[in-house]
């Protein structure tokens, strides 16, 4: 009883698309999801979508979600992205769509000729709290699922960061969570765009390294590849679970560890990893400049040759 459902379909979609979508939206809606919004690039233009204005997601930004990279209309590790989304939702005491419910809505993103067409997408699933008071209190209502899909550009051959005065708190409630509270990224990286980087790096505040915004980061020192260790405050990225994984079967050997801050002043190579950039090479950390070196390279070569071999790893 007073679960809302909102629907959205493109004016192209024909009568039967139609029919199928809502058939998808009444079930979910008896199963306790409130909202469903699942449009595309290709759809029903995203500044259509109404959510209610007690939304949690909006007021308090009280939500998780997971960013997955879609080539040729397939979905990366979307088993992997679930199993975070479902973490994430379980830190925050939120209770998810079922996994057999977010495979659906994806499924019907993805299911378009437009979509299946698009040779790199950005993929998104958020679920927030649903509608609650006017204040941190949650409410009683389902939660809100949505699941949008837009067009990923390339990144380039390499990326740049800069340090920032900020710290990331690893021993927050929220540490370690992908959650849609994303106000001092926003900030960080507005920062690093204003000094001419295309990604902000934070510390955290115990002063060691942690994270990008929205990547995680490796560095080689002494001929040895080194990543912050989770205890740091960092997300557990999907990239960053993979390559660890895989370099553990094929080399080169990686080492989860607490580092300094200014380990980024010292190394000789830094990369960074995310659903979007996979392993990106770092030229330039600050005024440093940074060579794309061989350990890189062949971490670069693995990653693209096992992510080749299986979209679900």
């Amino acid at each position: 009883a007073g679960v809302e459902t909102l629907f959205l379909v493109s004016a192209a979609e024909n009568a039967e698309r139609r029919t199928e979508h809502r058939a998808f939206v009444d079930a979910a809606a008896e199963a306790g999801v409130r909202h469903i919004v699942y449009t595309s690039f290709f759809g029903a233009a995203p500044d259509e979508a109404v959510l209610s204005g007690r939304d949690h997601g909006v007021t308090v930004g009280d939500g998780v979600f997971e960013t997955l990279l879609v080539r040729d209309g397939a979905p990366f590790a979307l088993t992997r992205h679930l199993g975070r989304l479902a973490r994430s939702a379980a830190g925050l005491g939120l209770a998810p769509p079922s996994e057999v419910q977010l495979r659906t809505a994806v499924t019907a993103v993805l299911g378009s000729g437009e979509a299946t067409a698009l040779a790199r997408g950005r993929l998104r699933i958020t679920v927030t709290s649903g509608v609650g008071p006017v204040g941190s209190d949650r409410g009683e209502h389902p939660p809100t699922l949505i699941v949008t899909l837009t067009e990923a550009g390339a990144w380039g051959a390499t990326t740049t960061l800069a340090t920032v005065p900020w710290t990331r708190n690893e021993r927050s409630a929220t540490a370690g969570l992908k959650t849609t509270s994303y106000a001092e990224n926003a900030i960080a990286l507005a920062h690093a765009r204003s000094r001419g980087a295309d990604e902000a790096v934070l510390a955290n505040t115990a002063g060691d390294l942690c994270e990008g915004t929205s990547t995680n980061v490796f560095v080689v020192l002494d001929g040895v590849v080194r990543t912050p260790s989770l205890d740091s405050g960092c997300l557990a990225g999907v990239t960053r679970a993979l390559v660890l994984e895989w370099c553990a079967a094929a080399g080169p050997r990686i080492v989860e560890e607490q580092l300094p801050y200014d380990v980024l002043t010292r190394a000789t190579e830094v990369f960074v990893t995310s659903s979007t950039r996979d392993v990106l090479p770092v030229a330039r950390v600050d005024d440093r400049v940074l060579p794309t070196g061989p350990v890189t390279r062949r971490i670069m070569e693995l990653f693209a040759a096992r992510a080749a071999a299986d979209a679900d790893p």
